[in-house]
This record gives structure tokens, sequence and C-alpha cells, in this order.
């Protein structure tokens, strides 16, 4: 089992230093804007909250290329509440057990674990990035994170999901290689801050 919770938190001190002004705003992932990438989040954090609970049905189902909802004007308190729930779905030995359903796609309970916890480590990145954050990550998850993404199968899998790998040096920190495997660039900013 690995505990989410430290990641979660990561994301939630993010919440509050986004701007109103800055959901227009481009992210690293190229056709989402700052909006896109928070309701993204929402969708996320029940799809694996129910995912590890088990509880199959339309949050599991949506697959998460389907166009992203509106932003709901509620939306920090309510993704703050949803990462403390995903955090402790995934804290119960069942949730890492048998087989669950995230996206629409069958998966294991620890294989859909670890692909939570890594949506919380790259997207929390992109969060950060857009909107001018500071962002060191958890270094327990930053690790499962990189080992994840290198064992990654296929190469077309690899290009739908992530993108094509962002080479970086072998001795680069952990929150640089698991982002170059998620492939995004290390050094992404935002356009208007180049």
């Amino acid at each position: 089992m690995i505990d989410l919770g430290p990641q979660a938190r990561h994301v939630k001190t993010l919440l509050d230093g986004v701007s109103d002004g800055q959901l227009g705003s481009p992210t690293p992932c190229e056709s989402y804007t700052v909006a896109d990438l928070l309701a993204h989040f929402l969708g996320l954090t029940a799809a694996f909250r129910d995912a590890a609970r088990k509880e199959l049905g339309p949050t599991t189902d949506t697959d998460p290329g389907d166009a992203a909802p509106r932003l709901p004007a509620d939306w920090r308190s309510r993704l703050a509440v949803q990462l403390d729930e995903l955090a402790a779905a995934w804290r119960s030995e069942d949730a890492w057990e048998g087989e669950t359903r995230a996206g629409g796609v069958e998966l294991p309970g620890a294989v859909a674990g670890t692909v939570a916890l890594n949506e919380l480590v790259l997207h929390g990145w992109d969060l950060a990035r857009a909107t001018g954050q500071p962002y060191t990550g958890d270094p327990g998850s930053l690790r499962v994170s990189v080992e994840m993404l290198s064992e990654s199968a296929g190469q077309e899998m690899r290009d739908s999901i992530f993108g094509p790998v962002v080479e970086v040096p072998p001795d680069a920190p952990l929150l640089d290689r698991a982002v170059g495997l998620g492939g995004r660039r290390p050094d992404w900013t935002p356009p208007s801050a180049v």
C-alpha cells in the first residue's frame, strides 16, 4: 500500500494560490487551461476515490479524454474535500486488492492506486507551473511515480497517455525525472512568463 495523503496535501496547498484571473491561463497540458485542469482534478479525484471503494458507476466509467466538465463555482472547497476523501479511500487494504475500474478501464486495485498517485504528482506540478507556485512534491510519491513511468508499457500507450518522454540528465532531481517521464518539459513556463 502507498499513502496518497502526503501528495494530496501538496496539491491542496496549491488551491488557495490559484486566482480567478488565472483560470483561463495555459498549462503544461496543451489542451487544458487552468480551469480545465482543475475540472479534470475534480473528475479524477472522484473517480479514483470511488475506484478504491469499489463503488463502480458514472465516476469510474467516464473516459478522461471526454470533454472536461465546466468548473463549478465551489471548485476550491469541493476539490479540497475530494483530495482528503481520495487519500482516505486508498488507506484501506481492500482498495489495493482485486479488480476495480477508473476511466472506463478495468485494472487491478494496486495499479489503480499507483495511477491515482501519479495523477496527483504530475497534475500537481502542472497546476503549480501554470499558476507560478513552488512545487516540490512528496519524495516518496515522486519515487513511486518515477518507477511507474519508467515501466510504462509500449510506446503507443505512452504517447496516448503521457506523450513522448522528455529526456533529462540521469542525475536530475526526482521531480524533473517524473515530469520528463510524464512527457513534460521540466523547464516549462507559461508563455507570458517567457
